[in-house]
């Protein structure tokens, strides 16, 4: 009765921070944008994933649970270790901020949620003191609308994994996404969604987690990404990491 209960929750919250925002913002980029982010970070996401998007002159951001660096916990993939991620923010991609020990926000209190964003801060400023930690994303992509005023307190903004190009007047803290998953999405409607962003001047934001020739069932392969990132290059629509994107954003 419990599980049932806290599911029930769960996605009350989620569907509460979907419909209800804390901060409306408009969209102010000149140009289409598309950013490329991992989350977790798989230990493969870190070197091909990055290898590639680099290949393309594009950096991404990278969200971590610093609980989960340098462990064998996930059946999927090998997670990254400290050097990793160093390498990472000094090849000039971007660290964002999962919570430390990866639980849902919708599970967490005001008080819980602040040890954890701490946590998580200090462990990623341990690695490297010149990491700014600026932008989150839901573990497991549940949101929380109890949570919602304050991450918009700690961060400039919160992704989530709900389907959909950003364009027009956005939630900072609950911007939308695609996949970036082979089990989730083609080719064609990559390009679809690239499609909407140029019409609409949007902002595309695909998530994705390890990047292999046989991925999980949460990651993509190197061909998928490598498809991504020519068809957002033929339609001329830039591709930056999150913080960059805002920053144009609020131009």
């Amino acid at each position: 009765m419990n599980a049932l209960w806290f599911a029930a929750k769960a996605k009350i919250n989620h569907r509460l921070a979907m419909h209800f925002r804390v901060e409306s913002f408009r969209l102010r980029n000149e140009t289409p944008m598309v950013s490329f982010t991992f989350d977790d970070i798989p230990k493969s996401a870190a070197t091909t994933g990055a290898g590639i998007l680099e290949d393309h002159g594009v950096r991404g951001t990278f969200y971590v649970s610093g609980g989960q660096v340098g462990t064998t916990g996930s059946p999927h993939w090998a997670a990254v270790d400290v050097p990793d991620i160093v390498a990472l923010h000094r090849r000039g991609h971007e660290i964002g901020c999962h919570t430390f020990s990866h639980r849902r926000t919708c599970d967490l209190d005001a008080a819980s949620m602040t040890a954890e964003i701490e946590q998580n801060s200090r462990y990623l400023r341990s690695v490297d003191p010149s990491i700014k930690i600026e932008n989150f994303a839901y573990p497991f992509g549940y949101g929380s609308f109890g949570r919602k005023r304050q991450l918009k307190a700690a961060f400039q903004s919160c992704r989530g994994i709900v389907p959909g190009v950003n364009s027009g007047t956005v939630d900072p803290q609950f911007l939308r996404a695609m996949p970036l998953i082979d089990r989730h999405i083609d080719r064609d409607a990559i390009e679809r969604a690239l499609d909407e962003t140029l019409v609409n001047n949007g902002w595309l934001i695909f998530y994705s987690h390890d990047v292999a020739e046989t991925p999980s069932p949460y990651g993509c392969s190197p061909a998928l990404l490598n498809h991504a990132l020519e068809a957002a290059s033929r339609r001329k629509i830039r591709g930056l990491n999150m913080a960059e994107a805002l920053l144009c954003a609020r131009a």
